[in-house]
């Protein structure tokens, strides 16, 4: 639909286009086939919100892990019935079940890299390979992965990821939701200023970086999704082969 060159030339045109703005072009030129990932925490809530003022039956993957916080599972129904959300979760594989079974609790702790893999990476390909669009609510002053993003990203095979979002601060999360009266996740206020999968989130300090709590310790700020893993369709196969040498 696009090439290339196109998608660079938009791109820069939309550093100073609104979030808004940049979620109409996107449903104008990819519906039906484009959907948006959200995780269901305080941040999510803004482009959640959006999309529900200008498409609401827009197609929300939510990735099921079986590890999240009760509380982000009572906020995820909440937000989907109050605001009449077209939401569906995602799950692993379930080619992986031999591989997890017996390691549920330890496999975040002995590899969280392969543990991201299984129950994130893989699902939100299998379904993006549907999609011509995908809409994340990254941030560029989130991580320094996500710094280097841009607002259109061409996915090697062919899905385009769009983020309205990349220019805005935690400020301006903070300033949409007080407009809108917006809720927040119900461990805002107990210091998780970034809610992941329970083994691998704690809660930070008040002056603290707002994803210093996510895989503290370990050498580790992304799950994949917006990263080089993202890109590679036969990981899975790869880590497999690790996973048995």
């Amino acid at each position: 639909m696009f090439t290339p060159a196109e998608i660079e030339r938009l791109s820069d045109e939309f550093e100073s286009k609104t979030p808004q703005e940049i979620i109409a072009w996107a449903i104008e030129n990819f519906w039906p086939q484009i959907a948006l990932s959200s995780s269901f925490q305080t941040q999510s809530v803004p482009l959640l919100h959006m999309v529900s003022q200008t498409r609401r039956d827009m197609l929300i993957f939510f990735l099921d892990t079986g590890y999240h916080f009760w509380e982000t599972l009572i906020f995820r129904e909440k937000l989907a019935s109050d605001w009449k959300l077209n939401v569906l979760d995602l799950y692993r594989d379930p080619r992986w079940n031999n591989l997890t079974q017996g390691r549920t609790r330890s496999l975040p702790q002995e590899d969280p890299d392969l543990c991201c893999f299984i129950h994130k990476v893989q699902p939100m390909q299998k379904a993006m390979s549907d999609m011509l669009a995908w809409i994340s609510g990254i941030r560029r002053d989130q991580t320094a992965v996500r710094a280097h993003a841009k607002i259109l990203e061409l996915q090697e095979n062919g899905l385009l990821k769009i983020n309205p979002m990349l220019n805005w601060t935690k400020a301006d999360v903070q300033n949409y939701m007080k407009k809108h009266n917006l809720p927040k996740h119900p461990l805002w206020d107990k210091g998780y200023r970034s809610v992941g999968c329970q083994p691998c989130t704690v809660a930070v300090g008040i002056n603290d970086d707002e994803r210093a709590g996510r895989w503290k310790g370990r050498g580790k700020t992304e799950c994949g999704l917006h990263t080089e893993m993202f890109a590679h369709q036969d990981g899975i196969e790869d880590i497999r082969k690790q996973v048995n040498t």
